[in-house]
């Protein structure tokens, strides 16, 4: 066959239309190839067609198959375009959010609002001696918190003497080592109570009060109650205050010097002057 296409003067090219070259062939019309075989015998040229068909058959689908199938897209190049899709928060964005989730300002419970009066229920008992009024008061204030304690082992711990009891100090420092979490505190007049006192003095009221907590006052001195009872106890007495209305303004007291007028109300301005030169515990 070679011999018959020198002949024809086809010599190398043959063997590239065979070859890779093929598919160009085809592609331009197959020109050359038709042009040298249409010139060969008739068996030749089947022979050629027949040894070359196959070949130019699977170049073709494979080239097809490369031209149909698309380079895989870059995940990174390609936008996501699901409905549901939704843009990455920003890092800074997110640690914000979690700051204000966390931030124990925004999750603080106020303060429940005391109530505008309250009189605590206590157990009324009048003193046992002429000096007992500071183991009196305190173990009426005591029974407010239903902590039972005689009057005779109070004045043992609070030094109480004929003299009676030292100060608003020793009350403060007996209810601490009775009453759970030492709640109580001592504030003391050197003299006339100012405005700012007197304030003091009823927010003090209401909030041991509403701690279901008596105050013990140390006063001297008279005094005159709402209902216009006078109490006069020159040398200095001890009394509970167990109560109080209208947010402080008026003051429930438990006094122990009189079994016969065991309670009375008096103005938190007028418990102020009574206490003047002395203290209180609550």
């Amino acid at each position: 066959m070679n011999r018959q296409l020198r002949r024809l003067g086809v010599q190398r090219p043959y063997r590239m239309v065979v070859g890779s070259a093929a598919v160009l062939v085809l592609a331009a019309g197959g020109t050359a190839l038709a042009a040298g075989v249409d010139d060969a015998p008739t068996d030749q040229r089947a022979t050629a067609v027949a040894e070359t068909a196959p070949r130019l058959d699977d170049v073709a689908s494979r080239a097809q198959a490369r031209v149909a199938t698309p380079a895989p897209a870059s995940p990174s190049a390609t936008p996501s375009t699901s409905p549901s899709a939704s843009p990455t928060p920003s890092p800074r964005v997110t640690r914000a959010k979690v700051r204000a989730t966390a931030d124990p300002d925004l999750t603080r419970k106020a303060a429940p609002k005391p109530p505008s009066s309250k009189v605590l229920r206590y157990d009324y008992q009048a003193q046992i001696t002429y000096y007992y009024c500071g183991p009196a008061a305190v173990r009426n204030a005591l029974s407010a918190a239903g902590i039972e304690r005689g009057q005779d082992a109070l004045a043992a711990q609070l030094g109480t003497t004929e003299m009676g009891t030292n100060s608003a100090e020793d009350t403060t420092r007996v209810l601490n080592a009775v009453v759970k979490g030492d709640p109580y505190r001592t504030r003391m007049f050197a003299g006339t109570p100012s405005d700012a006192q007197i304030e003091r003095l009823r927010a003090d009221v209401v909030a041991a009060v509403t701690d279901q907590r008596a105050v013990v006052a140390n006063v001297a001195g008279d005094a005159t109650d709402l209902d216009g009872g006078w109490h006069s106890f020159p040398g200095g007495h001890y009394v509970a205050a167990v109560g109080y209305r209208d947010n402080g303004r008026t003051v429930r007291i438990a006094d122990s010097a009189d079994p016969s007028l065991p309670a009375y109300w008096v103005s938190v301005t007028t418990l102020a002057n009574w206490i003047a030169t002395r203290g209180y515990s609550a």
